[in-house]
């Protein structure tokens, strides 16, 4: 599952995977395992590893790469294999994908059989293909999110329009006046402020409380 963290204004979107998965695949007497999770820092990395070290104790190789969104940082390792083999063919993956904030661990029990350049490239590159297609991949983008204070006589109609424009409302409490939480991409923020205050004529109060991506 994706958590919704905070974002900066100027960011967009990014296609990221939707939640962890696993495949496991037999080459050549060889066990392939391949593990997808959804990672936003180093911490996250190094932890998702220490995890899988865990669960399959005593692999020949745990090869890896990541590529994070912030600071657009990217990495991979063969973990032993022969260069390029192993990391490259994964991180390819990803960045052909144009995925973020994802973690693809393959395992290899080696089965005593050398699969060579071309065979680690595939097997490696298939598995990590296959754990992906597993988890699925979904879009993320920042939104601003905004804190309306309304009356009743408008909570219906303005609930309907900002929903009609795309706009997506959130949670709702009712007191005196009505409290309306509305997700908007941040690239829209000032479109969506603007609307507001005219189509209301400035009879709703509202604030810019955060931005989540989400």
């Amino acid at each position: 599952m994706i958590k919704m963290t905070e974002c900066n204004f100027s960011q967009g979107s990014f296609l990221t995977v939707a939640g962890e998965g696993i495949k496991e695949q037999i080459i050549e007497k060889s066990r392939f395992i391949g593990l997808v999770r959804p990672v936003k820092t180093i911490a996250d990395v190094e932890r998702h590893m220490q995890e899988v070290k865990r669960e399959y104790p005593n692999a020949r190789h745990y090869v890896y790469a990541y590529r994070l969104y912030q600071n657009k940082l990217e990495k991979s390792s063969d973990d032993g294999e022969p260069q390029g083999t192993g990391g490259r063919p994964i991180l390819e993956l990803l960045q052909h994908r144009q995925l973020w904030d994802i973690q693809i661990i393959v395992v290899r029990y080696f089965g005593g059989i050398l699969l060579g350049t071309g065979g680690l490239t595939r097997a490696y590159g298939g598995t990590a293909r296959l754990a992906l297609e597993q988890a699925g991949i979904t879009k993320l983008e920042c939104y601003a999110v905004y804190k309306l204070e309304l009356s009743y006589a408008w909570f219906d109609q303005l609930k309907y329009v900002i929903q009609q424009k795309g706009w997506k409302p959130g949670e709702e409490s009712f007191a005196d006046k009505v409290s309306l939480e509305v997700y908007v991409p941040a690239t829209e923020a000032g479109n969506f402020e603007n609307w507001l205050d005219d189509y209301t004529k400035k009879q709703v109060a509202w604030v810019r409380v955060k931005h989540l991506m989400r």
